[in-house]
């Protein structure tokens, strides 16, 4: 049960440098998938040609690496937080494919329960 904690934070902390990686890759997703609505198409473009998406992903590989080490940990959930938020956001509102997927409710079962594990590191937050 100890060792819990590290391998929730091994996998979110992969995943979220996974995605970076692949997008300072190139890497696409595959053709052929269901067309996005319009809102979506128009917030990607924007996000696409003002550099705004590198400085998500710049983040997004920040907070992976800082989740996946036990110290860090909780700096890491400070800063992936609010980008698992936008995520959740963009697949309900733009997407509109809704927020109970399965890749989604991994990511944030494992934020949920990281945060959880090391509510006693936050308890300093308070005013």
């Amino acid at each position: 049960m100890k060792y819990l904690p590290c391998i929730a934070g091994g996998l979110l902390g992969a995943m979220f440098i996974a995605f970076s990686i692949m997008f300072f890759a190139g890497v696409k997703p595959p053709e052929g998938g269901p067309v996005p609505p319009k809102e979506a198409i128009d917030f990607g473009t924007a996000m696409a040609t003002t550099g705004y998406m590198h400085m998500v992903k710049v983040f997004e590989l920040l907070g992976g690496i800082l989740v996946a080490i036990p110290k860090t940990r909780n700096y890491g959930l400070l800063i992936l937080g609010p980008i698992i938020i936008n995520v959740l956001a963009y697949h309900q509102f733009l997407q509109k494919d809704g927020i109970f997927q399965g890749m989604l409710i991994g990511i944030c079962a494992l934020a949920l329960y990281l945060l959880w594990a090391g509510r006693r590191n936050f308890a300093g937050l308070k005013n």
